[in-house]
């Protein structure tokens, strides 16, 4: 997946959303006119991407965060980003390897049988090493918060908070559960059968649109087993509210209110209007800096002839 779209994807499920149980692949993204409709107003654009993570429509997604020309270039990008690396043949041999072992008619047999006999030793190692590992990791990115030149301190704040969250559910969670951990490897085979790509080469040749809807299932996947941890992507989704503060004919400021493990947060975010929808301010802010960033660029080398 090419940096642009993890940078796109990351901003608008964290900027948006911060940050159910998917069964099928995620819909097809709207046709643009619904979709411009969803981002006429500020507030509904907010609201637009949070309903296309929760069904798990990152194409969708990424309409509802871009304006149509930038989108347009990213997906014209996708193939050339995803190939622009060849694969080793270690790679491809573990990726095939990976796969078979997760798609298999006995696979959640036979991974449980390698897992059961290591939960007690991890259940007594974290035990004892999962306090200082969450202080110590809390205590380093809270740091790391307070450091960063481009949070304002609301913005720290809602980070620091989050981090408090996060810390409190990795603490209490029951990982080592074996009734937990069989569920958790049923999702995890059931979502690679339905992602359906035996080799490397195969990922790598999908169509931007075949990607997104398999990055659609991955997702899914990830939201079912995180719930059963006690982690509610759905729940934290179904909390967001969003509230237009001010706007004029150009700009606006909402304010987002959610539930984060049950710990309520807020942040507020600028939007601008392109056309007839709403965009992230920063979101914009950002692809244009990377786009100048792209024109300066020297070209590459070229490669040395050979004979």
């Amino acid at each position: 997946m090419s940096t642009k779209f993890v940078r796109v994807a990351l901003a608008a499920a964290l900027g948006f959303a911060l940050v159910g149980c998917g069964k099928n692949e995620p819909p097809a993204a709207p046709p643009p006119a619904v979709a411009a409709k969803a981002a006429a107003t500020p507030d509904s654009a907010i609201l637009a991407s949070v309903a296309h993570l929760k069904t798990g429509n990152i194409d969708g997604l990424m309409q509802s965060v871009l304006p149509p020309d930038e989108y347009t270039k990213a997906k014209a990008e996708y193939s050339k980003e995803m190939n622009k690396e060849p694969a080793s043949e270690e790679d491809k041999a573990k990726f095939a390897e990976n796969m078979a072992k997760l798609t298999a008619a006995d696979a959640e047999a036979k991974l449980w049988a390698e897992l059961e006999p290591q939960l007690k030793e991890m259940d007594a190692q974290m035990a004892q090493q999962m306090p200082m590992m969450v202080a110590m990791g809390k205590g380093f990115i809270q740091s790391s918060i307070q450091q960063n030149q481009e949070l304002n301190e609301a913005q720290k704040l809602q980070a620091t908070q989050a981090v408090d969250a996060f810390g409190n559910w990795v603490s209490t969670a029951k990982f080592t559960d074996p009734g937990l951990a069989q569920k958790s490897i049923k999702i995890v085979c059931d979502t690679a059968r339905k992602i359906n790509l035996k080799t490397l080469d195969e990922a790598r040749a999908l169509s931007y649109e075949q990607a997104m809807s398999k990055f659609g299932v991955a997702y899914l996947g990830l939201k079912d087993v995180l719930a059963l941890y006690g982690f509610s992507i759905d729940q934290t989704l179904d909390s967001i509210k969003a509230e237009t503060l001010s706007s004029d004919a150009a700009t606006a400021k909402v304010k987002i209110s959610y539930s984060l493990l049950n710990t309520p947060l807020s942040v507020e975010s600028d939007l601008v209007k392109l056309g007839d929808r709403w965009y992230g301010k920063e979101m914009l802010e950002g692809l244009k800096k990377k786009d100048a960033a792209e024109e300066v660029a020297p070209a590459p080398a070229p490669a040395p002839a050979t004979n």
